[in-house]
């Protein structure tokens, strides 16, 4: 009778708890489904992956599904590499239907990286892994090139069933292909349990209390070499707990969308190899990071494997620099200074030189325009320091640099074409495209590369399929649509931006102002981006540091509280309409080394915009300072 009472009481549980889920999709805000940026005004960095569940839960317990009160729970999560509110609903689902706790659950839009990371925690470690599995293992799992190139140490075994997974001094991995996203295979040998779903991506559950240590350091992964499974995906995963329809597969126009999409990033670039579009700007970068370290060791056997990386640029790029020099024994992250009194070239030369002289690998990562100071440097000179023929210590001649080109401030510009300036150095171009490609609706990347990569890029292509990191379905539907009016987008955001940028000129001429010269401009480079360096006071360094940074908060603060339909306190640009508005040291850098954080204020603006009411605004705040 006890475990009769016991078993309909969990029954009640779960139907309670799934209807409760029904509910919340019913009146969940749109931008669950479609923002990929969030809203700094409602995120604490410090409790991003606890606050949203832990006010989401006490929203179950008290029945309350209501939009209003969904609405201003606290930001899941970052973009949605890191995670996002389906996600974060659908891992919660899934742990309360398998009596874990939902951070042992995590869910990814990769069928691979979730086994990545347990690899990468156990490489680090010195950790023995083993991974069984039933059926087929997804075509795309290399375990010659994960155990080659990655470093990953690991037993691979097929087995009928999970009752022959025996005990085991390491990690035991499972990988399932099936249908039923929520579904757990039951053998207490089982250290992660990884489920497959050919749509969706994958779910990954941690069992046991030993193995909580690997949660942050999976998320982590999941926040810099690929996504979380994508809201879509989350919502039709969702569903098929509800016992509800799902989007129909069968329908896809992926082919068409595709060749669109390729298409107009040749247009765009004016490039003739084939581009590369994966799941996010991470996620392009690390395939570029990983595809040129394997031809580095098929084609330059035991040489040092150099990537050379301004220290204050787009956190991301600095800290998965850096993860991938931490697994692999002979690379090693090499800082570039870029902005202010350092000058881009003059750095690349002088390193370059000592690159040289130690017959190392050098792979050079750099923006331009700059990030947050939107800066160009001189790229005649830059051209003539890349192609300069340098000698190694012993008088060889050295090994010419891959320059790696993050173009997403402005990725109009022809770097790579025929006789464009950087068409006979090799150079890779990537953007993210959660910037102008999507116009901030996804967060998918992409990269071309000039004729003298094109090895390169196959090598490229083949770790962005061995993680599993290419743009999904609607990724590639949402840039189908929003790639060929980029070019007008870029042009009309600029000319709001330019016009912004010299009305705040002329009412706080006392404030610097980061943004690009009318020279520069007529050469191309028009970005929509500006960062703005506000006047203080004070008597010494720390009274007018405190000051400014006050200051920033304070416009930002004005900006989104009087123009709450436009204005937004967010981490984006390229974005369809309105400003954004973020404080780089705090958002973009945020993994930066302190010394190297910018604490100042960037704005992006769109081509729909009210620039007028922006500046009375602006004004205002001029008023009160």
């Amino acid at each position: 009778m006890y475990l009769a009472n016991l078993y309909k009481s969990e029954i009640m549980k779960e139907n309670k708890m799934l209807n409760y889920i029904k509910n919340v999709l019913e009146n969940m805000p749109a931008g669950w489904l479609n923002l990929t940026t969030h809203r700094l005004d409602i995120y604490d960095e410090k409790l991003a992956k606890t606050q949203f569940l832990e006010e989401f839960e006490l929203l179950f317990n008290d029945n309350n599904s209501e939009s209003s009160a969904l609405n201003v729970l606290h930001t899941a999560y970052d973009y949605i590499r890191l995670g996002h509110p389906l996600s974060c609903i659908l891992e919660w689902g899934i742990a309360n239907l398998n009596n874990l706790q939902a951070k042992n659950v995590i869910s990814f839009s990769s069928k691979t990286v979730p086994v990545l990371a347990i690899l990468r925690k156990n490489l680090l470690d010195n950790k023995n892994t083993q991974i069984f599995y039933t059926g087929e293992l997804p075509e795309f799992f290399n375990a010659e090139i994960l155990r080659y190139v990655y470093g990953y140490k690991f037993d691979l075994k097929h087995i009928n069933t999970v009752d022959e997974i025996p005990a085991f001094d390491g990690s035991t991995i499972f990988i399932s292909q099936q249908d039923e996203i929520s579904t757990i295979a039951t053998n207490p040998n089982i250290d992660f349990f990884i489920n497959i779903h050919p749509h969706f991506g994958s779910v990954l559950l941690v069992q046991g209390k030993q193995n909580e240590s690997y949660i942050s350091e999976i998320q982590h992964v999941r926040r810099r070499e690929t996504i979380a499974m994508t809201p879509t995906n989350c919502l039709a995963a969702l569903n098929t707990l509800l016992d509800q329809p799902t989007f129909d597969t069968s329908k896809s126009t992926l082919k068409a969308n595709k060749t669109l999409v390729l298409d107009s990033i040749v247009g765009i670039t004016g490039t003739t190899t084939k581009p590369l579009v994966a799941s996010s700007g991470l996620s392009i970068q690390y395939a570029i990071m990983m595809g040129l370290v394997h031809d580095a060791l098929e084609n330059h056997k035991g040489k040092s494997i150099k990537f050379i990386v301004p220290p204050n640029c787009y956190g991301g790029t600095n800290d998965q620099a850096r993860r991938v020099a931490a697994c692999i024994e002979n690379v090693e992250v090499v800082d570039l200074p870029v902005d202010g009194d350092n000058e881009m070239v003059q750095s690349i030369d002088v390193i370059l030189d000592k690159m040289a002289h130690e017959d190392a690998i050098p792979y050079i990562i750099a923006e331009i325009p700059t990030n947050p100071r939107v800066e160009v440097p001189n790229l005649i000179n830059l051209k003539n320091a890349l192609s300069k023929v340098r000698k190694t210590a012993i008088g060889e001649v050295a090994i010419d640099p891959v320059f790696i080109l993050d173009q997403t401030f402005c990725p109009n510009v022809h770097f790579l074409g025929e006789n464009e300036i950087l068409s006979s150095v090799s150079t890779i171009s990537y953007v993210s495209g959660s910037k102008f490609p999507s116009g901030g609706q996804c967060t998918a990347g992409y990269c071309v590369g000039n004729h003298k990569t094109e090895d390169l890029m196959e090598k490229i292509e083949l770790h962005l399929e061995l993680c599993d990191n290419e743009a999904t379905n609607l990724q590639y539907e949402i840039l189908a649509k929003q790639l060929p009016s980029m070019n007008q987008r870029i042009k009309e955001a600029y000319t709001n931006t330019r016009e912004f940028v010299n009305f705040i000129h002329t009412a706080l001429p006392a404030a610097k102002i980061n943004f690009v010269s009318e020279e520069l401009a007529n050469q191309g480079f028009t970005p929509s981006v500006f960062s703005l360096d506000l006047p203080t006071k004070g008597n010494t360094d720390e009274e007018k540091e405190s000051y400014k940074r006050e200051l920033n908060l304070k416009l930002i603060n004005l900006m989104i509280t009087e123009i709450p339909n436009e204005s937004k306190f967010c981490v984006s640009y390229g974005q369809l309409k309105g400003c954004y508005w973020t404080i780089p040291a705090t958002s973009t850098q945020g993994t930066t080394k302190e010394g190297d954080k910018d604490y100042i204020v960037r704005a992006s603006l769109s081509p729909n915009i009210d620039l007028e009411r922006h500046k009375q605004v602006f004004l205002d705040f001029v008023k009160q300072i």
